[in-house]
């Protein structure tokens, strides 16, 4: 999962996790059941257009409210292969990490792709490539982040590790 593909979904600045995932549905436990109500307040039937592997890219500061998981675990079951935005909240963006879903930041990005346009994220190279080959910067992961995102998040990560030691 270095490169990411998909078709770009965009959304404005300060997308909160009522919005993202509304709280009447917190009571759900089953991620399947979480996502096919993701973002369904910006975009009616979003569960049903989305395709796996969309990109959602954002304005400043995607994820703010509450610090539920329950809004990038809806993001992640729907489809969504990434998220990019000038700016996270810094407990969505923890989430999303732990949870293996992918929250890359562009200052630029934003601005300069197309809803409904084909790009690739590229983790390692820290950009964001269009279909014409024009590469977008990104921030990078430190290298214990990027493993722990190819690991599938933050338990599988802990489970490969301490498999490891234990087979020592």
């Amino acid at each position: 999962m270095k490169e990411i593909k998909g078709r770009v979904w965009l959304f404005g600045n300060d997308v909160d996790t009522d919005v993202i995932l509304p709280g009447k549905y917190l009571v759900l436990t089953d991620p399947k059941d979480l996502a096919k109500h993701a973002l369904e307040g910006l975009v009616p039937g979003f569960a049903d257009k989305i395709k796996q592997g969309d990109i959602i890219i954002s304005g400043k500061n995607f994820g703010c409210g509450s610090s539920r998981e329950h809004a990038p675990l809806a993001l992640k079951h729907a489809g969504v292969g990434a998220i990019v935005a000038k700016s996270f909240s810094r407990i969505f963006f923890r989430n999303a990490i732990n949870i293996g879903l992918p929250v890359v930041i562009s200052k630029d990005a934003r601005e300069r792709v197309s809803e409904g346009e084909t790009v690739t994220i590229d983790l390692e190279g820290g950009a964001l490539v269009k279909g014409n080959g024009e590469r977008i910067a990104t921030e990078g992961y430190p290298d214990f982040l990027l493993k722990m995102l190819m690991d599938g998040g933050l338990l599988q990560s802990l489970k490969k590790r301490f498999s490891k030691v234990e087979r020592k």
